[in-house]
């Protein structure tokens, strides 16, 4: 399995990221096992502000750009998709035909071998 991170900002509106987080309190059921069909396991979506940022992992060969289209292909996942949109922006600089924003992981502590110099 793979870790994957990504970032995306939501509309500044205190209303509309209430109604966002009320719908995130009752996913539809389609969407879960959608996500569960394309191979994600232990996704968590968190908010600072109005800037979210997702974690999830699937499977070593799982890439977000294509594997995503099959998710999206169902009737009712995708219209999960668009019904967010209305609440969501892609961060600055994100990449363009992108929504969610990749990043690059540049700690694991299960992989650090102590090495470091404490301050």
């Amino acid at each position: 399995m793979r870790a994957f991170a990504q970032a995306l900002d939501l509309v500044d509106d205190p209303e509309l990221i209430e109604e966002y987080r009320r719908h995130h309190r009752r996913v539809w059921p389609e969407v879960v096992s959608g996500l569960r069909a394309i191979g994600i396991r232990n996704m968590r979506i968190f908010l600072a502000g109005s800037r979210l940022f997702m974690y999830y992992e699937a499977p070593d060969d799982f890439d977000p750009s294509r594997d995503y289209q099959f998710y999206a292909n169902d009737p009712r996942t995708r219209e999960w998709d668009e019904l967010m949109r209305r609440y969501q922006r892609p961060v600055p600089g994100c990449p363009s035909g992108r929504w969610w924003m990749p990043m690059e992981e540049v700690f694991d502590l299960e992989s650090a071998n102590g090495s470091g110099s404490a301050g």
